[in-house]
């Protein structure tokens, strides 16, 4: 297990490039009186230029690739209701735009199935002992509670993954999400239970979407019942970067970790809290991702004997989103950064 410890595992499935969201006016539909439009934000782009850096960066000679697999109806139903992966596989012949931000794309199924399957393959790899690993997937899919679309995400990778790991009979399992988003989903998932810790770092976004997205994730949004302090959100003020999230897991995310005494910590990784983010209004740079990442890997080893999977979330500004992820898995595996940083700027605050 030492060597493993300082590897990293990346699974990967190619279906996940398939999953195509258009263009418009950035998310939002097109409009008439522009002849010049974005491709969607969550586009194939950004997770090819991670893989690539993955591939040719100082990391490469640390990283084992696995192959990923399709997930199939009952691995989903752990986490999602029936009748809304019924709803969400009939929009596989046309595509649709679920909400005013979400593109289902024409025959996305499939890529849906392979990012929940990657994430199952590589949770058996951690659950196994065999080292840390990251699921490099899209779309993503903390936003998707078991019965809504939201924010790019049709299927809770980490929710069907979470599922299976209790399944198999953990106890404790955590999730930490450092994506600039509420992971609203994955709380709205396990709200009523303790079995499942779910801690959300974020911009202090509000709700959105009407019913897609009711969730506020603010501190009161705390858990009920049996989930009644288990689940933990740190709205941040927009504009700040590595030192505040420094702050916020030192005082906040590691101590509750610590109390929790989880099995396994699964990490909700969307690299667009960096500075150049088109969806955040964050200012992360390449290492304040390494330094979480580098907390994070502390905590397991101490709390769960190295037990971590990372998942990707969101991160869109294509290029220093691909950097932001190598800084943070090399803080997975105890690795320096190995490149510097090509862009950021602003202040560290």
């Amino acid at each position: 297990m030492t060597d493993a410890i300082n590897r990293l595992s990346v699974f990967w499935h190619p279906a996940v490039l398939d999953h195509d969201t258009g263009s418009g006016v950035l998310e939002a539909a097109a409009m008439p009186d522009l002849g010049i439009y974005e491709p969607h934000p969550e586009s194939a782009e950004r997770v090819r230029n991670i893989k690539t850096v993955l591939e040719n960066g100082p990391l490469s000679s640390r990283i084992d690739w696995h192959d990923g697999r399709l997930a199939d109806r009952a691995e989903l139903e752990r986490f999602h209701a029936a009748d809304y992966l019924d709803r969400l596989q009939a929009l596989d012949a046309t595509g649709a735009r679920v909400t005013g931000t979400t593109v289902f794309g024409k025959g996305s199924w499939t890529p849906v199935l392979a990012a929940a399957g990657t994430t199952l393959a590589a949770m058996d790899h951690v659950r196994a002992g065999k080292g840390p690993a990251y699921s490099l997937v899209r779309p993503p899919g903390h936003h998707a509670s078991r019965t809504t679309t939201d924010g790019y995400c049709f299927v809770n990778n980490i929710g069907v993954a979470v599922e299976a790991a209790i399944a198999s009979g953990l106890k404790r399992v955590a999730v930490v999400d450092w994506d600039v988003h509420h992971g609203n989903g994955t709380q709205t998932g396990f709200y009523d239970r303790g079995d499942v810790l779910t801690i959300s770092l974020h911009m202090d976004h509000g709700a959105w979407e009407g019913d897609a997205h009711p969730e506020t994730g603010q501190p009161d949004e705390d858990g009920v019942g049996l989930g009644k302090g288990y689940n933990v959100n740190i709205p941040l003020p927009l504009g700040y970067g590595d030192a505040t999230y420094r702050m916020a897991f030192s005082n906040v995310v590691l101590p509750r970790l610590t109390d929790y005494k989880p099995e396994l910590i699964v990490i909700a990784a969307g690299q667009d809290g960096n500075q150049f983010d088109p969806n955040g209004r964050m200012c992360l740079t390449m290492a304040g991702y390494h330094w979480m990442a580098s907390r994070l890997r502390e905590a397991a080893q101490e709390l769960c004997g190295g037990k971590l999977l990372t998942v990707q979330e969101g991160g869109y500004a294509r290029t220093y989103t691909a950097y932001c992820t190598h800084a943070a898995l090399c803080g997975l595996i105890g690795a320096e950064i190995g490149i510097d940083d090509p862009l950021a700027y602003l202040p560290d605050r």
